[in-house]
């Protein structure tokens, strides 16, 4: 019994020793303690000369009657499509079409205006052949040409792995001057794709082989990234 006894007391001292030495509140499912990150913001570019160019051209139509105004507007604007696309103008689209009251110097109502644009898309080099084509074909309106590339999806990607690249040159700098070394990415995000920039033109400006003459454009990406720090 007194062996018994002395191993029980024993137990209960054990025990006990471990109460004391465990941090209040301890367990085995509490969280691991945080570690140290550093955020980066990477950005990359990449230069391209444009390849391809969309074209918007339209007509703008004044009638007495409504009715008359989109007629006189519905056969001129056909015009103007069948001219894009016999130039060789690809993914030709009606834009927009309204009609309205039309006013004249004293804001007094005087018939009414109907316009019709569309666009087209086309090489670069037959940019100017497009415009001229469709002025040709009665077109009153012409906006444009938006440059771009055909290939703007692969630049953009070549501006995000640059951008990653430069995201961890600069958390490696930042590491280095705290004494610590990069760990593993712990979050990355993605800024938004770059806008394209657009000219415009309008058809009295237009003259007879009308140039267009396109210069490098930038392709940018930027990235936020988080590394563990070790």
């Amino acid at each position: 019994m007194k062996r018994i006894a002395l191993v029980a007391a024993l137990l209960l001292g054990v025990a006990a020793l471990a109460g004391v030495l465990r941090p209040e509140g301890a367990s085995a499912d509490d969280p691991a303690p945080a570690t140290d990150t550093v955020s980066v913001t990477g950005t990359g570019s990449v230069l391209a000369v444009p390849d391809r160019a969309q074209i918007s051209a339209g007509v703008e139509s004044r009638a007495p009657t409504a009715k008359a105004a989109l007629a006189a507007n519905a056969a001129a604007m056909q015009k103007v499509l069948d001219a894009l696309k016999a130039r060789g103008g690809k993914d030709v689209t009606t834009q927009t079409v309204s009609l309205q009251t039309a006013f004249d110097e004293q804001g007094q109502p005087n018939g009414f205006v109907a316009t019709n644009v569309a666009s087209a898309t086309t090489s670069l080099d037959a940019a100017g052949a497009l415009i001229d084509a469709a002025v040709d074909a009665g077109a009153n309106t012409v906006y444009g040409p938006s440059l771009e590339r055909s290939d703007a999806e692969k630049l953009y990607r070549e501006a995000l792995t640059k951008a990653v690249a430069d995201a961890k040159e600069r958390a490696a700098v930042l590491a280095e001057a705290a004494g610590r070394e990069l760990g593993r990415v712990t979050a990355m995000s993605e800024s938004g794709a770059p806008e394209l920039p657009m000219m415009a033109k309008d058809a009295s400006a237009v003259r007879e082989s009308t140039p267009i003459v396109a210069g490098a454009q930038e392709t940018s990406a930027s990235v936020s990234v988080t590394y563990e720090l070790r």
